[in-house]
C-alpha cells in the first residue's frame, strides 16, 4: 500500500473507506460487464446483430480495461478486492447486464447494453464529483473511464434511434483511448 497516498487523500477531507467501497463496487461492475457482454456479444446474430457486434465488443474489452485500471488505485489507498468471485459479482454497482428473456431480441440486447453504460456513467460521475479537487489520481481514473462510458452510452443509444451523439467507433477494438494511459502492457 502506497501509504502517502492514503494519507493524503484523507488530509483533503475524502473518506477513504467510503471511496474505496465505491472503487472496488464500480471495479465489480467493470468485471462483471464484461463477463455478461460477452455472452450478449455472443448473441448479436443475424442482420441486425452482425451490425451491432463490433460496437459491443469494443465496450467489452474497454470495461475490462476499466477493471485492470481501477485495481492498482484500490490498493494503492489501503483497499483490496474480496477474496470471493461471488461477492465480488454481488457488490458490483451496477445490477447485471444479463441476457433478456428472448435472446433473438436485438432491441432488448441494446437496452440492456445502454443501461449498462447509463449505470457506469452514474457511478463515474459520483466518484468525480467526490474527489474532484481532493484525489487528484482517483479524479483522473474515473473521469478518463467516465468518458469512455459516455461513449458506450452514445453508441448504444443512437443505435435504438435516440439521435446522433457526434461520437464515432474505434481505430482499434478495446482502444481505451482515455483509460490506455492507466494501463500497463
Amino acid at each position: 500500500m502506497a501509504k502517502v497516498a492514503r494519507e493524503m487523500v484523507e488530509k483533503t477531507g475524502v473518506n477513504v473507506d467510503e471511496l474505496l467501497e465505491l472503487l472496488v463496487n464500480n471495479a465489480a461492475a467493470e468485471l462483471t460487464t464484461f463477463y455478461y457482454y460477452t455472452i450478449l456479444r455472443v448473441n448479436l446474430i443475424g442482420l441486425e446483430g452482425e451490425g451491432i457486434k463490433s460496437i459491443a465488443e469494443d465496450a467489452r474489452i474497454e470495461d475490462r480495461n476499466h477493471f485492470e485500471a481501477l485495481v492498482p488505485r484500490i490498493y494503492e489507498l489501503g483497499g483490496k478486492l474480496p477474496g470471493d468471485m461471488k461477492d465480488f459479482h454481488d457488490c458490483s454497482a451496477c445490477p447485471p447486464a444479463k441476457l433478456p428473456k428472448d435472446p433473438t431480441d436485438v432491441k432488448a440486447l441494446l437496452e440492456v447494453l445502454l443501461e449498462a453504460e447509463r449505470c457506469a456513467v452514474r457511478g463515474y460521475t459520483h466518484i468525480c464529483n467526490i474527489t474532484a479537487g481532493k484525489d487528484h489520481r482517483t479524479y483522473d481514473l474515473a473521469l478518463a473511464i467516465l468518458h469512455e462510458e459516455i461513449e458506450h452510452e452514445a453508441w448504444f443509444s443512437e443505435f435504438l434511434g435516440e439521435g446522433p451523439s457526434g461520437h464515432f467507433g474505434r481505430r482499434t477494438p478495446g482502444e481505451s483511448p482515455f483509460v490506455s494511459k492507466f494501463l500497463h502492457p
